[in-house]
C-alpha cells in the first residue's frame, strides 16, 4: 500500500525509527540535506522541512562545527520504551476520526494501542500536546502546489486546502485557535505558504497577518458546521438536502417568505461563495494606500 503520508513525514518517520533502533545514537551527525535528496529523490525543501520538524521536537540538534546530530537527551514523548509518539498520533486520530474528540482520551488511546494508561501517560506532557499533536498531522497531509501567480487565487488555493483538512477531519476546526495559534511545523508550514501571496505587495506586516488570520477564521468558522452536519446526518438519517425537502412540505407557507421553494444551499456552495465574497473585500486591503480614491 502506498504510504498516505507527504514525503517531509515519511523521512521523519524513517530518521525517528534509525534513532530508536540505535542504528543513530545521541551526538551522531544525521542525514545532511543533500544526503537526505540522494537518498529519497525529494527536492531540497523537503530535505529542509523534514530536518525542521526533527529539530522542532526535539529529535537532532546543532553541534558547533559539526552540524545536525542527534539529540542528547530526546523528548521523553518522543520514544521511549518502543512507544513512538506516531502511533500514539495515529491511534488518536482514528479515534477522533470514528468518534469524535468527546471520545479521545488517554485511556482510549491506550486502549487502541494495546498498552497500559499509565503507561502512555509517562510519555505525554497531558491530554493538550495529544490534541495538538493530531491538529498538526491533519494539516501535515497537505499536498501544496506550487504557488499560484495572483494574491486571489493563492488565497483561494490556501483557502481551499484548510478546507481539504477539515473535510478528512472535521474535529479539526475546534482545535484552531486564532488568537493562540500553536507553533507546530505542518501548522507553521500552512502558514508560510499561505504567506506567500503577500510577496512582492506593498502590505505593512499587520495588514498582512490581519488578512491570514480573517481568511484562516472564516474557513474554520464555516468548518464548525461540518462535524455538527455529520451528527445532524447520524441522527435524523437524511442528509441535509431531505432534511429540506421534508420540512418543505410541512413549512412551505413560512420557508416561502424567506426565499423561493426548492432553492438549494449546503456547506460546499456557502463556502464557495463566502469565499468569493471575502476575497471582493479583501481587494481594498490589499491595494496599496496611495493608490486609492478618497471617500467622499
Amino acid at each position: 500500500m502506498t504510504d498516505p503520508r507527504p514525503p517531509y513525514l515519511r523521512i521523519v518517520a524513517e530518521l525517528e525509527r534509525r534513532i530508536a533502533a540505535g542504528e543513530l545514537r545521541p551526538g551522531d551527525p544525521v542525514p545532511t540535506t543533500r544526503a537526505i535528496v540522494g537518498e529519497w529523490g525529494v527536492a531540497m525543501a523537503t530535505a529542509t522541512k523534514a530536518l525542521a520538524a526533527l529539530k522542532h521536537s526535539g529529535a537532532i540538534e546543532s553541534a558547533p562545527r559539526v552540524g545536525a546530530v542527534v539529540a542528547a537527551r530526546r523528548l521523553p514523548s518522543r520514544s521511549t520504551d518502543g512507544l513512538e509518539r506516531e502511533r500514539v498520533v495515529r491511534a488518536a486520530m482514528q479515534i477522533a476520526d470514528a468518534r469524535g474528540l468527546a471520545a479521545l482520551s488517554p485511556r482510549a488511546v491506550a486502549a487502541e494501542l494495546g498498552i497500559a494508561t499509565i503507561t502512555l501517560r509517562r510519555h505525554l506532557d497531558g491530554e493538550s500536546e495529544v490534541t495538538q499533536l493530531i491538529a498538526d498531522a491533519a494539516f501535515a497531509e497537505i499536498d501544496y502546489p506550487e504557488p499560484p501567480p495572483s494574491w486571489r487565487e493563492h488565497l483561494r488555493v490556501a483557502a481551499r486546502l484548510q478546507w481539504s483538512v477539515y473535510q478528512r477531519h472535521p474535529w479539526v476546526p475546534r482545535l484552531v485557535s486564532i488568537t493562540r495559534p500553536a507553533t507546530l511545523p505542518a501548522m507553521m508550514a500552512y502558514g508560510l505558504w499561505t504567506l506567500r501571496a503577500f510577496d512582492g505587495l506593498e502590505l505593512d506586516s499587520s495588514t498582512r497577518l490581519h488578512i491570514y488570520a480573517t481568511l484562516v477564521n472564516y474557513v474554520r468558522g464555516t468548518a464548525i458546521n461540518i462535524e455538527i452536519e455529520a451528527g445532524a446526518e447520524l441522527d435524523t438519517g437524511m442528509t441535509s438536502k431531505q432534511w429540506g425537502a421534508a420540512r418543505l412540505a410541512t413549512d412551505r407557507p413560512l420557508i416561502v417568505k424567506i426565499t423561493e421553494p426548492n432553492t438549494e444551499m449546503d456547506l460546499e456552495s456557502l463556502f464557495a461563495f463566502g469565499l468569493e465574497r471575502l476575497l471582493d473585500g479583501l481587494t481594498i486591503a490589499m491595494t496599496p494606500q496611495k493608490t486609492r480614491r478618497p471617500q467622499s
